[in-house]
């Protein structure tokens, strides 16, 4: 009895065993014909005149896993990285290389490798220049007309309350015609404000004195919040056009970015109206023509722009929004993960991965 029990127990190790090396085989030989989608782009993804073959950051790392691994594997370029993840659902491909945003939507249909590189979104915008225009937009702009119109009416009010407590008793200042004497209540409040005080004109009855005297306290207030709110707006860095710091200042400006992108879900948020193109050359070109007033993209593919296009005069403002991982998509059932994530560690602890960063996006 003892024997049969051992040698069931020899015969379950030696299945679990074969089943092990056969599934280890069936990754291996996997491998051997590993069908990759490459999409993206530049820096990660690109190719350039008379070479066909894919290059960037995403296929450079890739390159050094599958070598490290010793995988063979065949490129298969795709023009956005959505058909390529659309490629990879239905069974077309193993797994894609490139800068694929890792999400908590993708996360329901793919699986991750570890993050080769930590991104985030950007507002990229053509350099401003001093025009007569810009001067005249900031002086007539809706902001700066509805305060001076607040300050109006305000000033109409409070002359009127004057005219109202000193017409009877002080006729020769106040005029009996209501427009005369307004605008001499206005005229009253006005150099109060000022705390010029010309003295031609003052209150004698108490109330009119209550109303210029209070009056008085708050214009000081108030008069200091408005020069500094007006000065602030007539500042020479805001006659210069276009300059955008933040995402605030993209509302109700027209705003290009890729189609499919995060980047997408991320301006619904701020109501701003979208200008989805194909990719970032069309986006560019709709900046450079003044179809759209900025672009929100990708961080490190801007800069890599704009590291290489000086003479197009393009600014990325400072501001960071969204930060996400790029990484290698793979099916759920994907059983390459564990050895590309080992692998790509150990790149990172060889600072290997941040070589190939540096080569394309500077130090």
């Amino acid at each position: 009895m003892k024997r049969l029990q051992i040698s069931i127990f020899l015969v379950l190790i030696f299945n679990i065993s074969f089943t092990t090396i056969l599934s280890a085989q069936n990754v291996l030989q996997k491998t051997d014909s590993l069908r990759v989608g490459v999409a993206g782009t530049a820096p990660f993804v690109f190719t350039e005149k008379g070479n066909p073959d894919s290059q960037g950051i995403s296929v450079n790392i890739w390159d050094k896993i599958a070598d490290h691994l010793q995988w063979n594997y065949q490129y298969k370029p795709y023009k956005t990285v959505n058909l390529a993840l659309d490629a990879l659902k239905k069974g077309e491909i193993d797994m894609v290389v490139g800068p694929v945003t890792i999400n908590s939507d993708r996360l329901d249909h793919f699986r991750f490798s570890q993050p080769f590189y930590q991104s985030s979104l950007a507002i990229a915008y053509k350099e401003g220049q001093f025009s007569i225009w810009n001067v005249f937009k900031l002086l007539f702009s809706v902001k700066l007309l509805f305060a001076i119109g607040i300050f109006l009416i305000i000033l109409a009010i409070v002359g009127t309350l004057l005219w109202l407590a000193e017409r009877k008793a002080s006729p020769d200042q106040f005029s009996a015609e209501a427009a005369k004497g307004i605008g001499t209540g206005m005229w009253l409040a006005i150099v109060t404000m000022s705390t010029t005080g010309y003295g031609d004109k003052a209150p004698v009855t108490l109330m009119g004195r209550i109303i210029a005297g209070t009056w008085m306290i708050v214009s000081i207030i108030s008069a200091t919040s408005m020069i500094a709110g007006i000065a602030s707006i007539l500042t020479f860095s805001n006659f210069q056009s276009g300059d955008i710091k933040n995402i605030e200042q993209l509302n109700g400006k027209r705003v290009a970015t890729i189609s499919g992108s995060p980047s997408i879900s991320f301006l619904k948020e701020y109501n701003i109206r979208i200008n989805a193109v194909e990719n970032l050359e069309e986006a560019i070109i709709l900046l450079n023509n003044k179809q759209v007033d900025a672009i929100v993209y990708d961080r490190p593919q801007l800069m890599y722009y704009i590291n290489n296009h000086k003479e197009e005069d393009l600014e990325i403002a400072t501001a960071e929004y969204y930060q996400q991982g790029y990484g290698f998509a793979f099916p759920k059932d994907s059983k390459l993960i564990y050895n590309v994530n080992r692998t790509l560690l150990e790149l990172a602890e060889n600072q290997e991965l941040a070589e190939i960063t540096a080569e394309y996006l500077g130090k």
